[in-house]
This record gives C-alpha cells, structure tokens and sequence, in this order.
C-alpha cells in the first residue's frame, strides 16, 4: 500500500515535533506500506520570509517572493529526510521542480498541470521514504512557482493521484473536522466522515482545515482522505463520496472574516433555509445585510461585530 501524508507547519515547528512527525512515517512503514511525505514550512515560516521581504521592498516582485518563500518548504524537507536517516530510516527530499510538479505561470497562485513523479517511484522502489516540499512547483518556463496559501494540501492530493496511493493523510494541530471552529463554537462536534462537497464548500467558505483546489482535485481523482492530528492517536475524520442518504441535512458553519459572511453546507440548505436564518438571526437582534443561497449551502452577511454571535446562532438552529 502507498500512502501520501502532508504535515502543516505546526507539526514541524520545532526539533521535537519533526521527530513525532517522523516517527508517524516510520510506523506506517513498519506497517509495510510505502511512504511519500509533503511538508509545509515550520512554524511561521513563510509568514516570516514575506515579513523580511517586504521590510526591505513594500510590493517585492512576485516572481522572487515565489523565489523566496519556496525555500520555507524546502528547508522543511530537508530536515525530515535528515531526521528519518537520523532514526534509521532510508530517506530523499525533493523540492516542488524535481518532485515533478509542473505548475502553471501565475506567480503566487499557480495551478498544478502536469506531474511526472519519475524520481519518487525511484525513490520508492529503492525502500526510501520520499520527502516532498509541498507549496511550489515549477511554471513550463522553469521558473519558481507558489501555489498559495495552504498549498501543500493540493501537492500532496495531486502526488497521491498520479502515483495512484492508497489514502492520502493529513496531519494537522486539530483532530479532526468538526462541524464548526470548535475554538468560537460551544458544542460543535467533531465529524468521522464528510462528503467531498459539504467539504469543499466549508473550504471556499472560509473553513481553513483543507485547501480548496486540495478537495477539489481529491472528488476528481477519487483520492480518499483523512484528516488526523500529529499530536495524538485519533481516527480523525475521513473525507469521501457519501451516499446522499448518509449525507447529514446540515454538516458544518463556517465563517469568512473579510466577507463578513456565514456560511452552512448540507443537503437540506438552499432558500428556505435561508428564510429561517434572516428571521433567527434578526430576532436575536442579528440584522442580515445580505444572503445567497445555492446548491447545498447558504451564506449570510453580517456586521464584523457581530459575526461570532451570527456563526453561534446559525450552528445552534441548524445542527445544535
């Protein structure tokens, strides 16, 4: 069995969480299944690249920021490869160009076209662990390219579909998807399974637990995923293609900061729902300044002080 695993940055951010992170790729090896790692930048990484740069230039091209900033994940790479080797294990880091990851020439926004993983099935057959820096790739002109924020995610989804894996395994600070930020919402719940499209609504949303283009190109593929904690033994959440019957009316609330919006996904939303939503949220003194309502989802807009209370209200009513 192939498996891909992606860890974020809070799992590398210091020398010992690299080491539980590694030591995560190598039980999966114990289990006998072949592993390609992606890694984000630790910590703050690029937040701090971005920083320096624009100290020294307000609006830096982005041709070299794309430069710059994709040496966060590289760092990251390198330093998993030397902490698997440090723990017995064979290992190789790749940047984004020699994973194969051909991007289109958007600097800072580029979309993935092609791969040619021909260096990772090497790799791989070899015995060792591939460790890929997720983020970046490179555009047809050999130039540098970024995929912005939360690219990692969709470099590990799309390296799992071209090298035909098994799952593909996301390893973040939280345990799993809950059916709202659990950190603002009192009794949201934590979700064993969500389906592909509830999922990539919550992410276009505003919902920060998986990348958008990541969910879309897991539905295309058929690439299933698992969203897991690397700092403790959970099942996480899985996310797959559900039936429409073991969909839930309602799987999740999120919220967009600088659209000032809230947004419910599920089967059950569309117009009426949001009616219910204006007459709730006007009677607990919520005025709505805006709504919409589409194919299984529902958004609202709302002043920015009182977008925590809007997000509260609208999980109560709708999923409790």
């Amino acid at each position: 069995m192939l498996i891909v695993q992606k860890f974020g940055g809070s799992s590398l951010a210091d020398v010992e969480r690299l080491r539980r992170a590694a030591g995560i790729c190598l039980e999966a090896r114990r289990g006998g299944h072949r592993v390609v790692v992606v890694v984000s930048a630790a910590g703050d990484g690029t937040d701090d690249l971005l920083e320096l740069a624009r100290q020294i230039d307000p609006q830096p091209s982005k041709r070299e920021l794309d430069a710059l900033m994709a040496t966060g994940e590289q760092q990251s790479a390198a330093l998993m490869a030397i902490m698997l080797e440090s723990l017995g294990a064979g290992a190789r880091s790749f940047s984004g160009w020699q994973a194969g990851v051909i991007t289109s020439a958007r600097h800072g926004e580029a979309r993935i076209g092609l791969l040619l993983p021909d260096r990772l099935s090497e790799t791989l057959e070899q015995g060792k662990i591939a460790v890929v820096a997720g983020f970046q790739g490179v555009s047809p002109q050999g130039e540098i390219t970024t995929l912005g924020r939360g690219g990692s995610d969709t470099t590990a989804v799309a390296l799992a579909a071209a090298l035909g894996a098994d799952r593909c395994e996301i390893y973040t600070d939280v345990d799993g998807i809950y059916t709202a930020d659990p950190r603002l919402v009192t009794g949201a719940r934590l979700l064993r399974e969500i389906d592909f499209r509830d999922m990539l609504l919550l992410a276009k949303a505003g919902s920060q637990v998986l990348h958008p283009e990541s969910v879309r190109l897991a539905m295309a593929n058929g690439v299933a995923l698992q969203v897991l904690s690397s700092f403790e033994s959970a099942p996480g959440s899985a996310v797959r293609l559900l039936e429409e019957a073991e969909r839930p009316d309602y799987a999740g609330v999120t919220r967009d900061e600088a659209a000032g919006t809230v947004t419910a996904v599920g089967r059950a939303a569309g117009p009426q729902t949001l009616s219910q939503l204006v007459l709730l949220l006007a009677g607990a003194g919520v005025p709505v300044l805006d709504g919409s309502a589409g194919e299984g989802c529902v958004s609202v807009k709302v002043a920015q002080a009182q977008l925590l209370p809007a997000l509260e209200l609208v999980h109560g009513a709708l999923i409790g």
